[in-house]
């Protein structure tokens, strides 16, 4: 692949996968995030709000989509996700390769997917980072965000591939259990990169 090493960077839910990614970012390393990229495509004016509203007018509202609509229509439709997606998938890559064009004279960038494996996406990286944390403490984390309850977690996770299996998979490890060792992991590992594709 010309251009950029390119890491991706994923976790399941509560590993401590943004905070994660907000430190590359602080080390001045170039980060797409996939979820970040949905926003915007969402947002009023963005490239998704005319394929949603061909799809289904009530999910758009102010010019933009509205998530909790389109959660509404997902719910009571059972195909409606897979036409969301064939629809918002190809708006999602033309983003990423906006940012990769972007970053092409940078020596790594990261691209944080939230379902990399389950989408297929590791075959477009040149290595995965997968963060990780034992169960109890990826249980309390998630368990502390407001309005979540142990049900709608072992639903998030049941959607998620385990995490042995993504840790099994992925180039890296970084464990997240402490603020300070996680950031000095990164560190290395860009060192590591940087060293080796420099």
């Amino acid at each position: 692949m010309s251009g950029p090493f390119r890491l991706g960077l994923t976790g399941s839910i509560g590993m401590g996968k943004s905070t994660t990614a907000a430190m590359f970012a602080e080390a001045g390393v170039p980060v797409w995030d996939a979820d970040a990229a949905v926003h915007r495509i969402y947002a009023p004016g963005g490239a998704a709000v005319p394929a949603i509203a061909a799809l289904q007018p009530q999910a758009v509202k102010d010019g933009g989509v509205d998530r909790a609509l389109l959660k509404d229509w997902i719910a009571r439709d059972p195909g409606a996700l897979a036409r969301i997606e064939r629809a918002v998938h190809p708006l999602v890559a033309a983003d990423r390769e906006a940012f990769l064009e972007q970053s092409s004279d940078k020596t790594l960038v990261v691209l944080d997917i939230p379902l990399l494996f389950e989408t297929g996406a590791e075959a477009r990286m040149d290595a995965v980072l997968v963060v990780s944390a034992p169960a109890e403490v990826q249980r309390a984390r998630v368990l502390a965000r407001p309005g979540m309850t142990p049900a709608q977690l072992d639903l998030i996770l049941s959607r998620q591939m385990p995490d042995a299996e993504k840790r099994a998979r992925a180039t890296w490890v970084i464990e997240t259990t402490g603020l300070e060792a996680t950031r000095a992991a990164v560190q290395d590992l860009i060192e590591t990169i940087r060293a080796r594709h420099a």
